[in-house]
């Protein structure tokens, strides 16, 4: 029996991801767990799993197109020739709508597998408009369209021979953190001197108290941070549409760097950890992420975040801020006179320099 994979949500706000690779091609026998298709949102780039093991029937959509979160990614079987369903029933999306729809209506959802309880109506059915103009809003086309040509917008070409490359998934999710630091967050950056000597000896007696091999160093400066975060909750916010947006949990982003490619992994919910806890879950997402292996929550949500360049000797650096995330901290190695700096990129519309340089002070000292 044919069975469906369906678009993620990746984040609450999201209703639309974009279709941006595919792993697999009609006929590959894929097990549960394996990565089948990379997703992407204005935040963050997902690969998608699949849930059962089974061949692949039949891609319901194409490389660049964006679908509706609950629509259908593929179809799999228990065999490479069971045949695909007639109607392409999906799971509903979070917060769409419950009109009706007509038959042109239907018919149009079955094309592009949309659900309908993702599609606003504007009378007591769904109609053919209301989807076209949801089509419309969300840069959805039909298979037959084509994009309108539109003159290039942004650079011109260098004046040096070469050829256009297209950006890989990772080089495609650094974009769009670029690009939001760019052109949303009124970006800051500020640091503290300090002695690093009372942090090293404070993971030094950590380690020897919890038998631990490894130094504890920055999982515990993570940690530190997380708390005093949750301590004074404002600098755990965003702006959104003009209005300051309060997360709820703490969830630390974490630079990790896995041969050639940089993730921000993500310990959710850190700020309910106790400490072992916490180096216990960051380790998981730093291993998960050396193996390629990251979950879509391991790779989402980060609300703070936290960036260390110590281990290539750097004394300074200026971290870009992820995607709705106002603060990010910046450890680096120690100077030759043994001091060091803690610095901080933060996002001036939600924080002060005041704001942030109490946190770099209190997270230049170890709990007592």
């Amino acid at each position: 029996m044919a069975f469906a994979l369906h678009a993620p949500r990746v984040n609450n706000n999201d209703d639309i991801v974009q279709v941006i690779a595919f792993r697999v091609a009609p006929g590959d026998l894929v097990k549960k767990g394996d990565v089948v298709v990379d997703v992407e949102t204005d935040k963050a780039i997902v690969e998608v799993e699949a849930e059962c093991d089974g061949y692949v029937l039949k891609l319901m959509c194409e490389v660049d197109d964006k679908v509706a979160v609950g629509s259908i990614l593929l179809w799999q079987g228990d065999s490479a020739d069971e045949p695909v369903p007639e109607a392409a029933v999906v799971a509903p999306a979070e917060g769409g709508g419950t009109a009706r729809p007509t038959a042109k209506a239907r018919a149009l959802l079955k094309e592009l597998g949309l659900d309908a309880s993702v599609v606003p109506a504007t009378g007591e059915r769904l109609s053919l408009a209301d989807v076209e103009s949801y089509m419309a809003a969300h840069g959805i086309r039909r298979r037959d369209q084509t994009p309108a040509v539109t003159a290039p917008v942004g650079e011109n070409l260098p004046d040096v021979p070469g050829e256009l490359v297209d950006l890989s998934a990772e080089e495609r999710g650094m974009l769009i953190t670029v690009s939001w630091h760019r052109d949303h967050a009124a970006a800051t950056y500020l640091e503290v001197e300090y002695d690093p000597k009372a942090w090293e000896d404070h993971a030094a007696a950590y380690a020897s108290a919890n038998k631990l091999m490894l130094s504890p160093l920055l999982p515990l400066l993570a940690y530190r941070f997380v708390q005093l975060v949750k301590a004074s909750p404002r600098l755990n916010a965003t702006v959104v549409n003009g209005k300051r947006f309060q997360y709820k949990p703490v969830n630390l982003g974490f630079t990790v760097q896995a041969g050639e490619t940089l993730y921000l992994t993500v310990v959710r919910d850190a700020d309910s950890l106790e400490t072992a806890k916490f180096i216990e879950a960051l380790g998981e997402v730093q291993r998960h992420a050396i193996q390629r292996k990251l979950s879509r929550d391991e790779t989402s949500g980060a609300t703070i975040a936290f960036s260390s360049m110590a281990r290539w000797n750097v004394s300074r650096h200026i971290p870009i801020l992820p995607p709705y995330c106002s603060l990010m901290i910046a450890h680096a190695a120690p100077k030759g006179s043994g001091r060091a700096v803690l610095g901080a990129s933060y996002d001036h519309r939600v924080l002060s320099g005041f704001d942030v340089a109490r946190l770099l002070m209190d997270l230049a000292k170890p709990p007592v």
